[in-house]
């Protein structure tokens, strides 16, 4: 059966770990300079809907440092479900490439490609789920601070990366408080999926109490790509979510990027010492690097 990464949970915990587990060991690999392509003469065919800075980059780099390589197709190129419907570009595809990456709009377009496909499909992003973002995220923790007795607090949109994330941390045992304005919290349906690994996250709309007890601060954009037409409501219902340095104190911050400065996050917070977000960025291209060889060794 093939396997496709479309939510976090596609994964079990234990294959979760063995992902991160295959990252952290190409990352060793990779920082004392020494080379394996275990994806020797493999392609990935990669599907844009939404621009991407680090999606296209960390999985183009990583599969021409496995020994592959990486085809562009964006809007430009390819009309996903206009000019053909999803699952003929799915079987078409299959017949050309090994994996498919998509960075999509809809997540049932994810879907259909993952149905009628021959080999893995990968979510790059949709609006509902973010899980590439999330492996990269649980490697930096797990590195920088292990998954035990840490607390993350999520301030801000209950959006993909966030939905993604506290499903993801619940699989590895990892401590979460999310705090939105009412109205922009995490989907009951992704918080009754944390709570089958036991570890549905506390949620508040009192970001203050959400880092009380917290070792890092998460953040990401108030206004998501698609949503521009809501920019003005959503940063009225988000006055007094910012990531200030009075918020943030001496605690770690996160963000997936890119960030829109002065919004959900002050420049002297990413900026500060206590910012891990580049860490994180490298990390994506370690953690689909893990990912894309588990799944071709699931195959």
């Amino acid at each position: 059966m093939v396997r496709h990464l479309l939510d976090i949970d596609d994964l079990s915990p234990d294959e979760l770990t063995t992902v991160l587990d295959r990252a952290a060991v190409i990352k060793a690999a990779h920082e004392a300079g020494e080379s394996d392509r275990p994806l020797a003469d493999q392609t990935l065919g990669m599907i844009f809907e939404k621009p991407s800075t680090r999606t296209r980059v960390s999985f183009e780099t990583g599969m021409t440092q496995l020994g592959g390589h990486a085809v562009f197709l964006g809007p430009d190129d390819i009309h996903l479900g206009h000019g053909e419907p999803v699952k003929d570009t799915a079987r078409a595809l299959s017949r050309y490439v090994d994996a498919i990456m998509a960075r999509l709009f809809d997540h049932a377009d994810a879907e259909a490609l993952a149905e009628y496909a021959t080999v893995p499909v990968v979510n790059g992003l949709t609006d509902d789920a973010h899980p590439c973002q999330t492996l990269a995220d649980l490697l930096t923790i797990r590195e920088q601070f292990g998954f035990e007795d840490t607390t993350v607090a999520w301030v801000g949109d209950g959006n993909n990366v966030a939905q993604s994330f506290v499903v993801g941390a619940a699989m590895v045992g990892l401590d979460v408080v999310v705090a939105t304005p009412e109205g922009y919290g995490i989907d009951d349906d992704v918080l009754d999926r944390a709570a089958e690994f036991g570890g549905a996250p506390q949620t508040t709309t009192d970001p203050e109490a959400a880092v009380a007890d917290a070792d890092i601060v998460y953040t990401d954009v108030f206004v998501s790509m698609g949503q521009e037409d809501e920019r003005e409501r959503k940063l009225d219902a988000f006055e007094g979510f910012q990531v200030t340095t009075e918020l943030l104190g001496d605690r770690t911050l996160m963000h997936c990027l890119p960030a829109h400065r002065g919004e959900e996050v002050t420049d002297d917070s990413i900026e500060s010492d206590t910012a891990i977000v580049w860490d994180q960025a490298e990390n994506r291209l370690h953690a689909q690097k893990g990912l894309l060889v588990w799944l071709d060794e699931q195959s």
